[in-house]
């Protein structure tokens, strides 16, 4: 059966930084941006003899985009255009194609709209973390509540077919009864997907860099504490459920027929390619059945765009790239199938790696006593409450260092 790959453009600009946000993203001159679609560009133009280069396999056939950043919706119609040809110059996107635009509510002009809707844009992705507009101006977010819910509407009108928005836990000033509004509106919405993230705390945002040193910039005094946020992430699933909108995933429910395919390759190790800044990819390698090829790429504006050597110098930036062996490919495929509630195939796991799961089969035993863990229909899966803690139960399954 053909294997087709998935498309992930990243597009870093916004209008806003967020204090929240840790992704390679910011505001840029007009002039950077025009230099980052023509580097852009060129990278898609090369990615099949880059992929030759690092002993990648990169199928022709493109089944999902998605156009992720920064706020892809800035972009003018005839970028759009650019990139989509650039695309189509390169693979075969499939006629049903799932593509995916990420969106910051009222920042879509009607044109560019119209223009991704041209190219086959089927899905929307909305950031809008809080329905309380208080909440959403802590953080940096520059639209209210009302505004999200009318975008929400705005796209169901235009024959979006299908709505995603994102919600955060563990916002300045959230209680739980403003999460409750929040989780209430987005079902009142009707979007189709919801995403629901806990508060990222690292050194990569400033909010995240004011917690850990304990101080109170961003609002960081008005963060609720941990436990509370795992509470309300924890009444927030059954919220969702009882709403029609069921979890499939840690962070991601939907309607029936609903969920993501895009972010479905990625829990599913199937291959994607990422084109920009700080986009990552993953492809099956050339010469081992059992392998993938990962890179990723600069995730500083200056390192993406290979600044003096010229745009055609080379296909794929400066990338750090990660050879998976089979040790590797069996650790992601537990740890990255076991985020999905469908969980992993016992079965399926034996006969892609055979005795590689005996090695865990003690630690298994260890997290199944603890209750983070079942086991029933010849399927592994996490509990409710091995998924409020699924990175110590991934670290417990790790295979020893082999010498």
């Amino acid at each position: 059966m053909r294997e087709s790959t998935g498309v992930y453009i990243s597009i870093p600009f916004c209008k806003a930084k967020c204090s929240f946000c840790n992704f390679a993203s910011g505001v840029f001159a007009a002039d950077r941006i025009a230099g980052y679609v023509d580097r852009l560009c060129a990278e898609i133009a090369g990615a099949r003899a880059s992929a030759a280069r690092l002993g990648a396999e990169l199928p022709e056939h493109v089944d999902t985009v998605y156009f992720g950043g920064g706020t892809p919706s800035l972009l003018e119609p005839r970028v759009v255009e650019r990139i989509f040809a650039a695309l189509r110059g390169e693979f075969t996107v499939a006629a049903d194609a799932e593509i995916t635009v990420e969106c910051a509510p009222g920042q879509l002009e009607e044109a560019t709209l119209e223009q991704y809707q041209r190219e086959g844009m089927n899905r929307v992705s909305f950031g809008v973390q809080s329905f309380i507009d208080r909440e959403s101006a802590s953080v940096g977010r520059l639209h209210t509540g009302v505004e999200c819910l009318a975008e929400m509407e705005r796209m169901r009108r235009a024959g979006v077919g299908q709505r995603s928005l994102d919600l955060i836990v563990g916002l300045p000033h959230q209680t739980v009864a403003s999460w409750r509004y929040s989780v209430d509106e987005a079902l009142a919405s009707g979007a189709e997907h919801v995403s629901v993230y806990m508060l990222e705390v690292d050194e990569d945002s400033r909010l995240g860099r004011e917690l850990l040193a304990s101080g109170d910039r961003y609002r960081a005094g008005a963060v609720p504490d941990e436990d509370s946020c795992a509470d309300w992430y924890a009444e927030a699933v059954g919220w969702l459920g009882d709403g029609g909108v069921a979890q499939y995933e840690i962070s991601n429910f939907a309607r029936t027929g609903c969920r993501s395919r895009h972010n479905i390759k990625y829990w599913q190790r199937k291959p994607y390619i990422g084109f920009g800044l700080d986009a990552h990819s993953m492809l099956r390698s050339a010469t081992d059945p059992m392998g993938a090829v990962r890179w990723a790429n600069p995730d500083e504006m200056e390192g993406y765009l290979g600044l003096g050597d010229g745009l055609a110098a080379r296909a794929l930036p400066g990338v750090i790239v990660d050879r998976i062996g089979r040790r590797e490919a069996f650790e992601e495929t537990l740890f990255l199938g076991l985020r999905m509630n469908s969980g992993v195939e016992l079965e399926r796991l034996r006969a892609d790696f055979g005795a590689l799961v005996d090695e865990i089969s003690p630690s298994l035993a260890e997290v199944q006593e603890a209750g983070l863990l079942t086991q029933e229909d010849g399927c592994l899966r996490l509990t409710s409450a091995g998924r409020m803690v699924s990175n110590e139960v991934f670290g417990r399954l790790l295979l020893e260092p082999v010498a």
